[in-house]
């Protein structure tokens, strides 16, 4: 095993004074694989940006516009982090939630509102 050394000593990070994290197991539990690239990408920007109940509000235009995603494209990305459940979704509200709980594995949606969610974000995806 290579033998670990800092590269950069003058840009070594600290604990920033604003609150934020990213939770380790998201690698070793595997949830990370369950994501494609504008997934993970909308999960880093909401686990940036909430506090520390993990809650942030932001429009679907404006997470569009700073994630260079088409809407329709957003909303497929959201739709896969709540089946994989690293987020809850009540617009304009976002909740990254605890992955203390066992991630649900790939299957149906369980509630109406997730199945028309992801419904409606295929048929955008086809026309976008």
């Amino acid at each position: 095993m290579p033998i670990k050394r800092v590269i950069c000593a003058e840009r070594v990070r600290t604990i920033p004074s604003q609150f934020s994290w990213v939770d380790h197991r998201l690698v070793r539990e595997r949830y990370i694989e369950r994501c494609d690239a504008c997934a993970a990408a909308l999960y880093l920007f909401l686990v940036t940006v909430a506090d520390a109940q993990g809650l942030s509000y932001y429009a679907d235009t404006s997470l569009a516009r700073r994630l260079s995603m088409a809407p329709a494209r957003l909303e497929m990305a959201r739709s896969d982090l709540i089946r994989i459940g690293l987020i809850a979704w009540q617009r304009p509200l976002y909740q990254v939630l605890a992955l203390d709980v066992p991630a649900p594995h790939s299957g149906p949606p369980t509630n109406v509102a997730t199945q028309l969610e992801r419904l409606h974000a295929a048929l955008g995806k086809r026309h976008a």
